[in-house]
Formats: structure tokens, C-alpha cells, sequence
């Protein structure tokens, strides 16, 4: 079968040749129709990622859309190594399989469930959104954070505020407050934390993140007690580690919280993914994403980083 492979470690993947996945007990083969490239799957292809291992030799992809051997359209997650989603089958237990709307193409399914699985399980999982509270969005001008802004209004947020460092795609963002993080931006961030913010969701850490939780802790440490503020963390684009002072913490009523593989089970990460998806139709998720065929692999991988690419291993 045509696929996507990884040869070495950290080298975009070369399309090729692989040999067809068998399925044994408790297997499925589906045939893909649209498979994520998502920050994920290329610290994988790297040998960054946590989750990952330290050789090649396998195909990249750890989720995608496509048809099983019954004929139904499935989103499906974590396929049995080395046969990852992109590439024309993919071998995939048979427990890691949800249904996918007939309203949905597979591309824009693929791409609902890689931009928005981690915001969706962030506050219905890990933080636990209530109605009518506020929630911030750090890295709000990237794929997975414009569509965090979208699941947050849908999941009941009352109000919802969007931080980044592009103001021109800022002015794009779905939200109530649009914060652009360059020099003067501590003012208006401290300013949002005073009003009141119940749940940050941050995909990128680093010196950003820095500068919030100072905005949200800082000279703080009231008598009757500061609010609950949970922060979850979910990537680290601008940076993986941060200075943190441990009396930020003890003078204030934040909780860092991390989502990701790990912090839930698997199948309540399929089980969030089945949610976004059947919720999808009825709430007009459009995530900002290029669909390209397989044979384009190269140049999405290589691609702007603000744009998430879904490869078609078996084009129409």
C-alpha cells in the first residue's frame, strides 16, 4: 500500500511502499480517508515526544477517518505500530473506534476532532466547565486554540477571551476579549484576571505562560481567599519549561493542570472525541485546515505551523 514512512528520525517522511497491515484478534483494518498532521504526530516522527519511541521505520499518524471492514465511517485512534494513519489502511484495535456523522466530509471530521479533541476533553474531563464561566485561551491564533475558543462558547462559557501574539489572526478569533501579547499586554492581561477568569487553557507555555500566571498571581493573597483559577496545560510551542515562584502558588487559588495522553484514560479520550464529533453538525465547528492527498505529504509537513493539514491517503 501507498504510505507515508518514517525513515530516520526528525526527517519529513517519504511516501512509499508499506506493507498492508493483516488484523489479528481484537484488530480491525480500516481503509483511511483522512488522517491528521498534527504537533503530535510530527514530535513523534522526531523522537521528541513523551509518548514515543527511538526508532524508525514506521508510519506517522495517530488518528484519522476512514471506513472499517462492516462499511461504517470511523473516527479511530492510536493505530498498532508500525501502521499509523497515513497511509491507505491503517491496523487499529477494535475498541479504539467511534462513529463519525454522515454530515461530516472526512477531512473536516479529521480535522474537528485534531483541532478540538483537546480542549473538548480539557474542560469536560480535567477542569470541568460550568456554565457561564470564563475561559482564556493562550495560543488562541493556532489551530488547536482557535478551535478551543469555538468548543468553549458551545460547552456554556460565559465568556470567552483570546490571547495571542499575531494580532492580524487575533482579529479573526471568536471571542469576547482579544488580548495580543506583545510588550504593553501585562496591563490588559492583569486587568482580565482582576474581572475574572476560571479556567485558562494554554497550548503553548514558555515565556507566555509566565507572563499570565504573573497576571494572575501576582500581589495577590486577599483575606477572604483568592478564586479558583484552573490552568491547564496542553502544549509547548513557545517553550517547555518556566521560572515559577512557589508563593505565586500559595498566595493565590491556582491549580496547574495538565491534559494530554496520560492524564486520562484512553477511553475517555475516544470517548471525548465521540462527543466532539457527534456535536459537530449542530454546532458549525469549523476548524481552519488544508486537505492535500497523500502525495503532497512533503510540503504540508513542511508547512506554516498556524495551519492544520489533513493528508487524504486515498484521494477521491
Amino acid at each position: 500500500m501507498k504510505a507515508a514512512i518514517v525513515e530516520t528520525l526528525g526527517v519529513t517522511p517519504r511516501v512509499g511502499n508499506f506493507g498492508e497491515p493483516s488484523a489479528g484478534p481484537g484488530e480491525v483494518v480500516v481503509t483511511v480517508g483522512a488522517a491528521p498532521l498534527s504537533p503530535i504526530v510530527k514530535a513523534l516522527a522526531s523522537g521528541r515526544h513523551y509518548a514515543g519511541g527511538s526508532s524508525a521505520g514506521f508510519v506517522p499518524g495517530v488518528d484519522g477517518v476512514g471506513v472499517d471492514p462492516s462499511g461504517r465511517r470511523v473516527y479511530f485512534l492510536f493505530p498498532k505500530a508500525p501502521y499509523g494513519s497515513m497511509a491507505q489502511k491503517a491496523l487499529v484495535p477494535d475498541d479504539m473506534l467511534v462513529a463519525v456523522p454522515d454530515a461530516l466530509p472526512d477531512d473536516r471530521a479529521a480535522a474537528v476532532a485534531t483541532g478540538g479533541l483537546a480542549s473538548w476533553v480539557a474542560l469536560t474531563r480535567r477542569a470541568k466547565l460550568r456554565a457561564d464561566e470564563v475561559v482564556l485561551v493562550n495560543g488562541a491564533t493556532g489551530a488547536a486554540g482557535r478551535m478551543a475558543l469555538q468548543v468553549a462558547r458551545y460547552l456554556g462559557a460565559g465568556r470567552v477571551v483570546a490571547v495571542g501574539r499575531s494580532a492580524a489572526r487575533l482579529r479573526e478569533a471568536e471571542a469576547d476579549v482579544r488580548i495580543v501579547l506583545d510588550a504593553d499586554a501585562d496591563p490588559s492581561l492583569r486587568a482580565e484576571f482582576d474581572r475574572g477568569v476560571d479556567i485558562v487553557l494554554d497550548f503553548v507555555w514558555g515565556e507566555p505562560a509566565s507572563r499570565l500566571l504573573r497576571a494572575a498571581a501576582g500581589n495577590r493573597g486577599s483575606r477572604a481567599g483568592e478564586p479558583r483559577l484552573r490552568y491547564v496545560q496542553l502544549g509547548t510551542a513557545a517553550g517547555a519549561e518556566i521560572p515559577l515562584r512557589g508563593d505565586m502558588l500559595r498566595g493565590s487559588g491556582l491549580e496547574l493542570i495538565g491534559s494530554g495522553i496520560g492524564s486520562v484514560p484512553l477511553k475517555e479520550l475516544l470517548a471525548g472525541a465521540g462527543e466532539l464529533l457527534a456535536a459537530a453538525p449542530a454546532a458549525g465547528f469549523e476548524p481552519p485546515f488544508v486537505s492535500v492527498p497523500l502525495d503532497h505529504l512533503a510540503e504540508a509537513w513542511e508547512g506554516r505551523s498556524e495551519i492544520r493539514y489533513v493528508i487524504r491517503p486515498n484521494p477521491a
